[in-house]
């Protein structure tokens, strides 16, 4: 396994080693109740701008708007994560994301929509998520990097299989609420649920230590040396650059759920219901095998089983797009959260054990630049393939795309296939 130095630690037997940790449960419930507000807004948010618009481009243009200023700023908040105490920028950004649902909750109420013409309406919201991709190039690599100041080395994978696990735990629970809430109470009123969700996300991030710059001296770096050094190490090392690529083109073309509104709307008509429970369940799927994962861990042949679940993903979204019924497309995605949560949990173990502790806020950044690109590059490239080709085509034509990804990658990066901790 040339270019791999693996820690040798003594890895936890025991699957609730981490969460016994009084300050990392904080730092869960935090992100939990913080994630779970997010894809309530995207649900929300996505559900809303079709009603508004009827067109899948103005769904893509939603992903457009946040990626370019995270992507913009992703490699100089990384340097600023390591430099900076991560707590003080942790409750900066999410008191910022509070702002920012506020402002949605405004544009939703019927004052404003009498006063405001549905064009005004729409530009607004790009205009928020613009503001929130800014706020998430720092608090995405926050809560990674403060993962390895709590717990030890020892239980660093634990630590990251719960951490996957209280994340997709939220993106279901937030999908599905989301959903559920726009039928039963309206926007507005699902809005103001999470401006309270994000207030108690920030009660608990406030009860943790400071997280000051693990190694002082690199705040003396100038900005762009040490920009430069988190890129060199992700590009050297390249099981860790392998992983982050194969997410980010799989899911870029794989990037099904974007069209969800438009599917539970105009193909299979079930509904703001219908589209929680559609939205809800790679997330379900998710769940399901982190927490498997996490009673009985992969012992070996962690890389080429990445590959493999990515290839089944892919095989999956093409399924979804042929379905013309309800129960099968859930079940497809259902699967295809399955098959994505090992690859979520692999890559996400390989980003911990391989960056050292000084290099995890730039390290984070550069993988979150990746993350960025195949979530909202890819609904922006959805909504464009679903204007040009067609809804349907775009899905299947997407997930064939992801599984000749695997394919390219299985022969091209040989040290993610031979990867194993």
């Amino acid at each position: 396994m040339a270019n791999i130095n693996v820690p040798e630690v003594q890895i936890t037997n025991d699957p609730f080693a981490a969460v016994r940790i009084p300050e990392y449960r904080n730092l869960m419930i935090g992100r939990f109740t913080f994630v779970m507000a997010m894809r309530m807004i995207t649900t929300v948010v996505g559900w809303w701008i079709y009603q508004l618009t009827k067109d899948p481009l103005a769904i893509g243009l939603i992903g457009l708007s946040e990626v370019i200023p995270a992507l913009s700023l992703a490699l100089y908040s990384g340097h600023r994560v390591d430099i900076k105490d991560k707590r003080k920028l942790i409750l900066q950004g999410i008191s910022g994301y509070f702002m920012a649902a506020l402002v949605l909750f405004s544009l939703s109420t019927e004052t404003v929509q009498e006063f405001l013409h549905t064009r005004h309406i729409t530009w607004f919201i790009y205009g928020v998520f613009f503001f929130t991709g800014m706020l998430r190039s720092f608090v995405g690599p926050c809560f990674t990097a403060m993962i390895a100041t709590i717990v030890p080395k020892n239980l660093l994978q634990n630590a990251t299989t719960w951490n996957q696990g209280m994340w997709l735990s939220a993106s279901v629970t937030g999908h599905a609420v989301g959903g559920f809430l726009i039928a039963l109470v309206g926007i507005s009123n699902t809005l103001i649920v999470i401006c309270g969700l994000i207030s108690l996300s920030l009660i608990f991030l406030f009860q943790l230590k400071p997280k000051p710059p693990l190694v002082l001296h690199g705040a003396e770096k100038a900005t762009w040396e040490s920009i430069k050094e988190g890129l060199a190490f992700v590009f050297q090392t390249k099981a860790l650059l392998a992983a982050m690529a194969l997410d980010m083109f799989a899911v870029l073309f794989g990037g099904a759920v974007a069209m969800i509104p438009v599917f539970a709307s105009d193909i299979l008509k079930v509904g703001p219901k219908g589209f929680g429970w559609l939205n809800a369940a790679t997330d379900i799927g998710a769940i399901i095998i982190v927490v498997i994962l996490t009673l009985w861990p992969m012992k070996k042949a962690q890389g080429k089983k990445m590959l493999l679940a990515v290839a089944g993903f892919g095989t999956c979204i093409i399924l979804f797009g042929l379905s013309k019924w309800f129960w099968l497309s859930f079940a497809v995605l259902v699967v295809a959260g399955i098959l994505d949560g090992i690859s979520v949990v692999v890559r996400g173990t390989v980003i911990q054990l391989l960056t050292p502790d000084h290099m995890r806020g730039r390290v984070s950044s550069v993988s979150g630049m990746f993350v960025l690109s195949s979530n909202e590059l890819g609904q922006f490239e959805s909504g464009v393939m679903s204007r040009l080709l067609g809804v349907i085509p775009s899905v299947i034509v997407g997930g064939c795309m992801t599984v000749a990804v695997v394919i390219t990658t299985w022969f091209k990066a040989p040290s993610l296939r031979k990867f194993e901790y």
